[in-house]
């Protein structure tokens, strides 16, 4: 019996020092280091750079599309707002639809990955805490007594507050670029168009709707009109924007960025 003892003893001992000795093989990866599914991917970081950074910038800015690391985005917009578009996209525009349920690859856990990221990273909520803030979309203006906007003086509020800029007609300035272009108003959304004029470009030096004239800045039926108004410029043949080599602005001057969304 003590002999069986002793060689059961051994061969526990043996197979212990061989389980141990599998985790130290040479080239064999850590943890950290093994292979995982795409849908199993929650690190932010990682989700943002394999399927925003292309659009939005490495880092939240400088992309074609407009910054998501902007703080006052991140207040205006909440966040079933930035569910919503991530989830379902824009349609009609470079804006893809993630969600799985609508075609894209992402589950509804790495959406909230997503959305919780950017708000924990880049949004700073303190910081406008006491500032009376636009409603972000239309549907939430409406809601608010505010009225879908109007054309006409959607075309004073531009005279007031964005001409100087973007020219009297819309066609371009000596700062901004034309905002009437059908190009550009065939790539930018009604949303995109209200965000910007809100939130403003502020990779692109573009101000906020408080600071387009210094002391004055926009009322949200203000904003709501100015929208309608360059809404209405989409079907305005004769808006074609200023398009000879002499006069052309560059596009990082046209600040209400290249992308929908």
């Amino acid at each position: 019996m003590t002999t069986k003892r002793c060689v059961l003893a051994a061969m526990m001992m043996l197979a212990t020092f061989v389980v141990a000795g599998c985790a130290l093989v040479p080239g064999k990866p850590k943890a950290e280091e093994r292979w995982v599914a795409p849908a199993q991917i929650t690190d932010f970081n990682q989700l943002y750079s394999q399927n925003c950074a292309g659009c939005h910038g490495t880092v939240g800015r400088l992309g074609s599309a407009p910054p998501l690391n902007d703080p006052l985005y991140l207040a205006v917009a909440n966040a079933d707002a930035l569910r919503e578009v991530t989830a379902k996209g824009v349609a009609g525009t470079a804006m893809p639809a993630f969600a799985e349920q609508s075609g894209g690859s992402l589950t509804d856990k790495q959406i909230d990955a997503l959305v919780e990221g950017m708000r924990s990273q880049w949004g700073r909520p303190n910081d406008f805490k006491d500032v009376a803030l636009p409603p972000y979309s239309l549907q939430d203006a409406i809601k608010s007594g505010l009225g879908p906007g109007d054309t006409q003086r959607g075309a004073t509020v531009f005279a007031t507050y964005c001409a100087q800029c973007h020219g009297a007609d819309g066609r371009g300035g000596a700062v901004g670029g034309s905002v009437v272009n059908p190009n550009f108003l065939a790539l930018a959304s009604d949303q995109s168009l209200r965000t910007t004029t809100i939130v403003g470009r502020p990779d692109l030096g573009k101000p906020d709707w408080r600071a387009n004239v210094p002391g004055h800045p926009m009322s949200p039926k203000d904003i709501s009109d100015v929208v309608a108004w360059l809404i209405s410029q989409r079907g305005n043949s004769s808006s074609p924007g200023r398009d000879s080599a002499d006069s052309k602005v560059s596009s990082t001057k046209v600040a209400d960025g290249l992308k929908r969304e």
